[in-house]
């Protein structure tokens, strides 16, 4: 049996994801809520150009610091 994902605002979502993406200095200037299909709740990242694409590959490859 499939378990139901939980709701996440995609306004939050997308406020959320530039934020993290702004502490990294990386900003998607077409980062938005899909207005096309608020049913799917979808966030549209845009097209970026390659060195942004290869600087948010870089960030997502970090090693996370653990607590403790």
């Amino acid at each position: 049996m499939a378990t139901k994902k939980p709701e996440v605002d995609p306004y939050a979502a997308a406020e959320s994801l530039r934020a993290a993406l702004t502490e990294v200095g990386i900003v998607l200037p077409s980062l938005r809520v899909d207005p096309a299909s608020p049913q799917l709740r979808l966030v549209e990242l845009g097209r970026v150009r390659a060195d942004v694409a290869d600087r948010l590959a870089r960030a997502l490859q970090r090693p996370v610091a653990s607590d403790g």
